[in-house]
């Protein structure tokens, strides 16, 4: 019989002088199909935050297991569950909607079925509070949030091959002409900054709105689709057809790429806090994108039959290589790579993360 989650209360409980919790308060009931209530039973509960969109990429993704009492009511705080993806802390609450997607499993265990996407409202107001330096004695947060935000808007005419961009904050206009073609142009957004791909000529335009400004790269077109994504501010551009990653830096204005060798495995790319991970099974080798110094860096690493499984935490990134009973560590401070053998057997190591400020 299918089964369904009632939400019934997600809040956030937080003052102006007092430090944000790291924590949603979030209560449920868990109900059959019926409509009748699961009491007095474990159910495993997995919620993800989405950005964007309600079928937006995962930001962060953790498990629970709770006992619902006689009513079937269950109480949990999103951001104390046990990891499984992302990190609760390196959410950006500033910068676009939220989402939050439920799945749950009424035996208690793995077996999630979806319940249900629901966007946040006032938790990313008050998570974003947490990172406001001052209120003035007679503004409100509220105030002081929304007079020190910007809102960009690009516009797309494509009656005269054309992107206009108003910046609020230097309350200008500025505009990109294309070649047109039979395909269409795709536009992205990330903090203020603008992206459009046209592949008629196989380039992407980016405005840079700490520069009021446009720029543009070109790429090998090919049959397989070119993947982009806004992230910070900046955009990474996988190409597949010369298999390589393109990056652009907001705030140094400039573009990066890395090669890598092609093979029947796609790369995996991971980000976190302005770097990127490229993982590429296809010659064992882990790229990272430093987003403060704009510098790449490279650690191999020995294949085998299991994969390795990738850690990230504000900017640094953990790659467990079971393979070789091995532990890889990029460090963003200084910008490099160490490693930390151990003893294998049939026990599977666990990772503790603790992020400090």
């Amino acid at each position: 019989m299918k089964k369904t989650l009632l939400l019934l209360v997600l809040l956030i409980s937080a003052t102006a002088f007092c430090q944000v919790p790291q924590g949603i308060s979030y209560q449920a009931i868990a109900t059959n199909g019926s409509g009748n209530p699961i009491v007095n039973s474990n159910v495993g509960v997995r919620l993800s935050v989405l950005d964007n969109s309600a079928s937006g990429p995962v930001l962060y993704t953790e498990t629970h297991v709770k006992m619902t009492n006689a009513q079937g009511l269950f109480n949990t705080v999103i951001g104390q569950g046990t990891p499984t993806t992302g990190t609760f802390s390196s959410i950006n609450w500033g910068t676009n909607s939220k989402f939050l997607k439920v799945e749950m499993d009424v035996a208690g265990g793995t077996n999630y079925a979806l319940i249900g996407n629901t966007q946040l409202l006032s938790v990313p107001y008050a998570m974003y509070a947490g990172n406001t330096a001052s209120v003035a004695g007679n503004s409100s947060i509220n105030d002081d949030i929304v007079e020190n935000s910007t809102s960009n808007f690009a516009i797309h005419n494509p009656n005269e091959f054309k992107v206009y961009v108003f910046n609020t904050t230097s309350s200008s206009w500025s505009s990109q002409s294309y070649v047109s073609g039979f395909a269409s142009i795709a536009m992205y957004q990330s903090i203020g900054n603008f992206l459009f791909n046209n592949p008629n000529e196989s380039k992407v335009y980016i405005y840079n709105a700490r520069t009021n400004s446009w720029g543009s790269q070109v790429y090998t077109s090919g049959f397989a689709a070119v993947s982009i994504t806004g992230y910070n501010g900046n955009f990474r551009i996988h190409n597949p057809n010369e298999n390589k990653l393109y990056v652009f830096n907001a705030k140094t204005g400039a573009w990066s790429s890395q090669t890598y060798t092609p093979g029947m495995a796609s790369p995996v790319i991971t980000e976190s806090v302005g770097n990127i991970l490229l993982h590429n099974p296809n010659d064992q080798k882990l790229y990272v994108y430093n987003g403060k110094t704009g510098v790449w860096a490279m650690q191999a690493y020995v294949g085998g039959m299991a994969s390795p499984a990738i850690t990230a935490s504000n900017g640094n990134f953990l790659v467990h290589n079971p393979n070789e009973t091995k532990y890889y560590i990029y460090n963003a401070k200084s910008g490099s790579w160490s490693s930390q053998t151990y003893v294998g057997g049939m026990a599977s190591p666990a990772v503790t993360v603790s992020e400090g400020n």
